[in-house]
């Protein structure tokens, strides 16, 4: 590789890699992107003129294989993850992965195993994104001992929900076949909960898909399999608890509503108004108070600039290492364990479970 140009592949050009991957990694000193590889050639001549990239891939063999590429962004759904990532490590490339990090948690521990035997890649994860603006915040209220000791997060997430939606079209979300064990946004959302509160090491769940069928472009009605409304109750290794509602299917709620509450103080997290704002407050206090963020405390999205200067050796990646994915995936996988028994899961999750 030349040390000066980091030639990049994409493999999977869906909506978010449009949007953020291929415009902010061209945006990079000395990154080219090179190729590109979709679904269809057809797809893929589109993509490549829109952002004007020299080459289309037939297959993503023909990316991970180049002796022209040294990185490669996989935008693919869950289901090509593991065996993507996997190939292109083992073909000496540097990896960006789209979330989720896998179908679930056994594929998960594959691909950080193989990251492991090549410690000189970069293999990332693309992060959950929704509360980078508030995370350094939260977690220094929390270390500084603002809420005391954690009692309880009580989260409720159902940004884009709506009222359910008979026959509404599959997604790829809605087929365990492309996405595995992972439900709705569940799993990007704990990932963001890891960062201020630790990970969880008991899981409870329940689960229904509200909306039982939906139709395929040929007009086939397909019963759904995946759940599109959640809650989940877990006990966290750091003490407290937690209770996490997700759905797809309840109109009029709030998007997002999160308490972090501890034996001093409360943290919230909430849409007001269709914008995120923090607001926390004390016990000498009557009411949550808003938190103002400083510019050098507010996080924001720069998950290309990181894998690029990673790759240079400038920086490590925060903004999700393997060792991160493969923890919420275990959670994932817990969630999934939880609803089909109705049992309590225990984590770290014992690996004959997929």
């Amino acid at each position: 590789m030349n040390p000066e140009k980091i030639r990049v592949g994409i493999i999977g050009a869906g909506a978010n890699t449009q949007k953020l991957h291929i415009p902010n990694l061209k945006a990079q000193n000395n990154v080219e992107v090179v190729t590109v590889a979709n679904r269809t050639r057809v797809s893929g001549r589109k993509v490549a003129r829109a952002f004007d990239i020299p080459h289309v891939a037939d297959s993503w063999e023909d990316v991970i294989y180049s002796d022209d590429v040294d990185a490669v962004c996989i935008g693919t759904w869950p289901y090509m993850h593991a065996p993507l990532t996997i190939a292109a490590l083992e073909a000496d490339t540097h990896v960006l992965c789209e979330a989720r990090m896998a179908m679930n948690s056994i594929e998960a521990h594959a691909m950080f195993e193989v990251s492991r035997m090549h410690p000189g890649l970069v293999a990332q994860v693309v992060p959950a994104p929704h509360t980078l603006e508030f995370d350094r915040t939260i977690r220094e209220l929390i270390g500084k001992g603002y809420i005391g000791d954690l009692i309880a997060i009580d989260a409720r997430i159902t940004a884009g929900s709506h009222f359910p939606q008979w026959d509404s079209p599959v997604q790829w979300r809605h087929e365990r076949d492309l996405s595995g064990n992972n439900i709705m946004f569940t799993g990007i959302w704990y990932e963001a909960i890891m960062r201020w509160a630790g990970p969880a090491k008991t899981v409870q769940a329940v689960g229904q898909a509200v909306v039982k069928h939906r139709r395929r472009p040929n007009g086939s009605r397909t019963a759904m399999t995946i759940p599109d409304h959640l809650d989940v109750l877990c006990a966290m290794e750091q003490g407290g608890q937690m209770r996490l509602c997700v759905s797809a299917s309840v109109g009029l709620a709030p998007g997002v509503d999160v308490y972090i509450c501890g034996t001093e103080g409360t943290i919230r997290l909430a849409d007001e108004r269709g914008k995120l704002e923090l607001s926390a407050g004390r016990r000498r206090n009557k009411n949550l108070q808003p938190i103002k963020i400083t510019r050098n405390k507010k996080g924001h999205w720069r998950v290309e600039e990181e894998f690029i200067n990673a790759i240079r050796g400038r920086e490590t990646i925060t903004h999700t290492d393997f060792a991160t994915g493969v923890k919420y995936m275990e959670w994932t996988d817990a969630v999934t364990k939880a609803i089909r028994t109705g049992t309590t899961v225990h984590l770290p999750l014992d690996m004959d479970y997929c």
